[in-house]
């Protein structure tokens, strides 16, 4: 499915590319990431840390293609996630892990799931691998915003 495609259901809304934005996102992703690392806080904290970054890497790529997710509506954490492959040329294989991620957050979120720290040292390490993904990409495809 095309970015134009979510757009048309509803999915996305058309958002104008600001290297501002970006930029504050990407630091903001960056925190996140060391906010995982620290260990005085239960795993469920990092987890949440991690989740969040690639959550703002996953903002950053529909930002640059000029796209936001419609936050009004269910499922706006799945589309961001979903659509990174369109979006950033992401690899479907490491999508369906990071659509692990969702879920597992939704578990611990809305039912009190524990967060393993295996989980967390999965997370920390798709959330940085993520993000130097859709670092290089903005280089390569959107200098002007990276």
């Amino acid at each position: 499915m095309s970015l134009q495609n979510l757009l048309e259901i509803g999915s996305l809304d058309q958002a104008r590319p600001d290297r501002g934005d970006i930029q504050r996102l990407l630091a903001a992703a960056e925190r996140n990431l060391d906010d995982a690392a620290v260990t005085a806080i239960s795993n469920e904290n990092r987890f949440d840390a991690a989740y969040k970054c690639v959550m703002q890497c996953a903002i950053v790529g529909l930002l640059a293609n000029g796209y936001r997710t419609s936050t009004g509506k269910p499922g706006h954490h799945q589309t961001a996630i979903q659509s990174l492959p369109v979006a950033v040329g992401l690899d479907k294989g490491t999508m369906v892990e990071l659509d692990d991620l969702r879920q597992l957050r939704n578990c611990d979120d809305y039912e009190g799931v524990p967060v393993s720290a295996g989980a967390v040292e999965d997370a920390q390490a798709q959330a940085k691998a993520l993000l130097a993904h859709v670092r290089g990409w903005l280089r390569e495809h959107h200098p002007e915003l990276a």
